[in-house]
């Protein structure tokens, strides 16, 4: 029996899918969406906040602030509500809907920006008017999930060792470049304690993270139009880069397995899968982290209108 008293306590941390049977590929994908958050972000969440308790930041008047494209908004909303404290949670027209939703139904605000800044686009100009209301009001308390140090120490302290412990004898690990809280918590561990094991960083066409072009990116997760100051690049040995219609294929076709996954998941396995039919003869162990699950997505990733009205077609039909 599993007992809790704060909801933020329960994160399962051992369910991996087999993506052979789906993808022909030996490929183990780490289902991080078991929680009341329902993403990986909950950790990163959890640190941070408990960092400031720890730093003596938080007062009873301490509004907490953060910018997010939705999941750690729900993360952080949940935190809050379980440990009393206010938060204010920005983002931007691309996030959808129903987290919105949820993060005003767990008791905290929402400011949404509707229009992106000349050089930043929606992140840049949601940094913007978090920097300003900081510097207007001093209640405001930024956990900046893009240069935190807990946000990667979360993943260090328990994501990445609970995959070693599961793969001793793991060859790559495939992680989404987001903020890169994740990425870098994971590529640190590896790198002191497992050398061996290859760590390729996954990102969409339009992301700067890497000094990649600008460009369009509806779908939100992974990807930054400003780079993150946690990325430290020395300790990834690859980048690969997604386009969003191989992101929407590649979540249809988990789908039509019987996976209903995020958008940030099928970024991840369509560049790891790509990456294992060029690398991989049949001997390697890979993992993939998968941050959500798809319910949050439906009114976007699996809504045939909204495909077909920002990518011009819909799907490629899934072969069984």
């Amino acid at each position: 029996m599993t007992v809790i008293s704060a909801p933020f306590e329960y994160t399962k941390n051992d369910l991996y899918v087999d993506l052979r049977p789906a993808f022909g590929h030996s490929l183990y994908l780490k289902c991080e969406g078991f929680n009341f958050a329902g993403s990986i972000k909950l950790k990163a969440a959890r640190a941070m906040v408990e960092a400031a308790e720890r730093d003596g930041l938080l007062t009873p008047d301490t509004v907490l602030l953060e910018s997010s494209s939705g999941n750690l908004g729900v993360a952080l909303a949940m935190v809050a509500a379980s440990k009393g404290y206010s938060f204010l949670c920005v983002t931007d027209a691309r996030c959808n809907l129903q987290t919105r939703r949820m993060i005003e139904a767990l008791g905290s605000q929402v400011h949404v920006i509707k229009e992106p800044s000349a050089d930043g686009g929606f992140l840049g100009a949601r940094l913007d008017y978090v920097r300003a209301l900081c510097a207007a009001d001093a209640r405001y308390l930024w956990l900046n999930q893009y240069a935190n140090p807990n946000s990667w120490l979360a993943h260090y302290q328990s994501t990445a060792p609970a995959i070693a412990e599961e793969f001793p004898h793991l060859d790559v690990l495939f992680v989404g470049a987001g903020t890169t809280g994740t990425l870098m918590g994971c590529a640190r561990y590896f790198k002191e304690h497992r050398p061996g094991v290859r760590i390729v960083a996954v990102d969409v066409e339009g992301s700067v993270t890497f000094g990649g072009e600008a460009g369009r990116r509806m779908i939100p997760g992974l990807g930054t139009s400003v780079r993150p100051q946690l990325l430290d690049e020395s300790y990834i040995d690859e980048v690969l880069s997604v386009s969003e219609a191989d992101t929407i294929r590649t979540c249809h076709r988990l789908a039509h397995s019987g996976y209903l996954f995020g958008g940030s998941t099928g970024t991840v396995v369509s560049g790891a899968t790509d990456w294992l039919a060029c690398h991989d003869a049949g001997g390697l162990t890979s993992v993939a982290i998968a941050p959500d699950f798809g319910e949050r997505y439906l009114d976007t990733v699996y809504q045939a209108s909204w495909v077909r009205d920002l990518y011009g077609a819909q799907p490629e039909p899934v072969a069984h």
